[in-house]
């Protein structure tokens, strides 16, 4: 079983500043663990003060749902009713959020992590995490749940 380190949070982190830097962003970051644990936060100067919570509520979903929050959205819009209990479990740490720039961090075929940008557009957001993602070697395709067949692309809405 593979487990996401300290320094390979690190080094998402400091692609995903680069890469919003290059774009002109200011951006919190946060890398949480397979648990949803947080393994990494930091937010940047020039990041407004509520993105690093953001952040770690994107990584969080994308970790303990085990797929990225954009995949999440419709089922979100055919169920919100199940869908915004799901933040009001007793085991829920943080809210559930079906949303851009919330990644699943997958390496190997197995689901290690989560991956949370806030400070961008909805679309900047994606963008740097799967760039960044893509960069270091981590998988980015996931089952869509409830179909039969392949993997549907992380870029695609399942």
């Amino acid at each position: 079983m593979s487990s996401l380190t300290l320094a390979a949070a690190e080094e998402i982190i400091d692609a995903a500043h680069k890469r919003a830097q290059a774009i002109g962003k200011a951006v919190s970051v946060a890398v949480v663990d397979a648990g949803g644990f947080p393994v990494a936060i930091r937010r940047p100067d020039g990041a407004r003060p509520l993105t690093p919570d953001i952040a770690r509520a994107k990584a969080y979903t994308a970790a303990v749902m085990q797929r990225p929050g954009k995949m999440l959205k419709k089922w979100q819009e055919s169920q919100p009713v199940f869908f915004s209990q799901l933040s009001q479990l007793p085991g829920a740490a943080l809210p559930i959020m079906a949303t851009e720039g919330s990644v699943t961090i997958k390496k190997d075929g197995e689901i290690i992590g989560g991956l949370g940008i806030a400070g961008g557009t909805a679309e900047e957001d994606q963008q740097i995490a799967d760039e960044v993602l893509a960069s270091l070697g981590y998988e980015l395709e996931f089952a869509a749940w409830g179909v039969a067949g392949g993997p549907a692309g992380a870029g695609k809405d399942a």
